[in-house]
């Protein structure tokens, strides 16, 4: 197997995270921040306490069990201020590893708990958003979510929120949840809907259940993206369909190992699916539940599964391509991309370059990127 590439030369890559959860993604001091000035009871009081009530980073067994730990972080997550805090926080993690383009996704519905208006809930996300790409240069979209295990009169109601929001921050509507025995196609009105609208579309499927959940999160509901797919490699039919129409592929390795979508990070599809030549992306799922980091899980793909700077390179101008982005600002960032990447080395024992300055990337965005964000921060 090829010498590990080191986290600390992953660290300065480019890269992207189209697959993170915000309500998964808090630090585990603001979640004691929040709880003590709500005023909300937690199974724990420190750190070490929440973290293994939460069983963060531990093998949950499976999917259901692994969403556990968002009874905790939602708790916290019922303000305008709150929402906002851990939106800027997210990105300004992300912006700390070069993560330049970041699509966060969280379903509106769970925030209302306190009476929180859902147009004020996608407010205070989006304000927290910006705030951190004025300050770091990062540039994040909102993906909205309907929840697969609540009524798909809910999912409806998500949908149209985000076509009000469409060119107003949010860039595309997913359906997150628990996947057995909550199939898309009950959710389809909310799918009809946004498709109606144009807006992008990505699903978690094949997951927790098996390739038809990827067969109808394509065919009947229209995904552009999916979100795992850990399990199209049963159907080859299926997997072949998804790489002529370079359907991207949302893998969030050590996610799923945590819950029991695969055996270990070594058994995992995703070189498999490389080496066939489709669209995979590697992204973080839960910052705070998995204990990761974009720049981790390329690191474990190196050193688990074997994966080269060029296999790395290859995956992360595919989160680029990948990107619910208007095409002339993704051809800007592949551009720009493209030209860092050069300066690594194919070689794991040639010398890295030195780290790229997040002031120029805050002073260099994408032209048409940059005009996005200011678009958003006129809404």
């Amino acid at each position: 197997m090829p010498h590990t590439i080191p986290l600390e030369v992953i660290e300065k890559l480019p890269k992207t995270d189209l697959h993170v959860h915000l309500d998964g993604s808090l630090r585990l001091s603001t979640i004691l921040a929040l709880a003590d000035k709500q005023r909300v009871e937690l199974p724990a009081r420190d750190e070490d306490g929440l973290r293994k009530h939460m069983n963060l980073g531990q093998n949950c067994g499976s999917l259901v069990e692994y969403l556990k730990a968002f009874d905790v972080t939602l708790r916290v997550l019922q303000t305008a201020d709150a929402l906002t805090r851990t939106a800027y926080e997210l990105a300004e993690d992300a912006a700390r590893e070069n993560v330049r383009y970041m699509e966060v996704r969280y379903s509106p519905m769970l925030h209302t708990r306190r009476g929180l208006k859902l147009t004020a809930v996608v407010e205070a996300v989006l304000e927290g958003l910006r705030a951190a790409h004025d300050k770091y240069g990062i540039e994040s979209a909102v993906i909205l979510c309907g929840i697969r295990n609540v009524s798909p009169e809910s999912s409806l109601e998500m949908a149209e929120l985000a076509v009000a929001y469409k060119n107003r921050g949010v860039v595309g509507f997913d359906l997150a949840g628990a996947e057995y025995d909550h199939p898309a196609k009950h959710h389809r009105a909310a799918f009809q809907l946004v498709r109606d609208n144009n807006i992008n579309v990505t699903i978690h499927a094949g997951e927790a259940y098996g390739p038809e959940s990827i067969h109808q999160a394509i065919h009947v509901c229209g995904a552009h993206r999916i979100g795992h797919g850990c399990r199209l490699r049963e159907d080859g039919d299926l997997l072949h369909y998804v790489n002529d129409h370079r359907i991207a592929l949302e893998c969030c390795p050590s996610s799923n190992v945590q819950t029991g979508a695969i055996r270990d990070l070594a058994s995992h599809p995703i070189k498999l699916y490389k080496n066939l030549g489709l669209r995979v992306t590697v992204n973080t799922d839960n910052r705070l539940v998995t204990d990761t980091t974009v720049s981790k899980e390329l690191w474990l793909c190196s050193k688990e599964l074997g994966f080269t700077m060029a296999d790395l390179k290859a995956v992360i101008l595919s989160g680029f391509k990948s990107a619910f982005l208007p095409f002339h600002v993704k051809q800007q960032y592949l551009r720009r991309v493209s030209e860092e990447l050069k300066a690594f080395p194919d070689h794991a024992h040639d010398a890295p370059p030195a780290p790229v300055s997040s002031a120029v990337t805050a002073q260099q965005p994408a032209a048409q990127g940059a005009q996005t964000i200011q678009i958003v921060a006129k809404a």
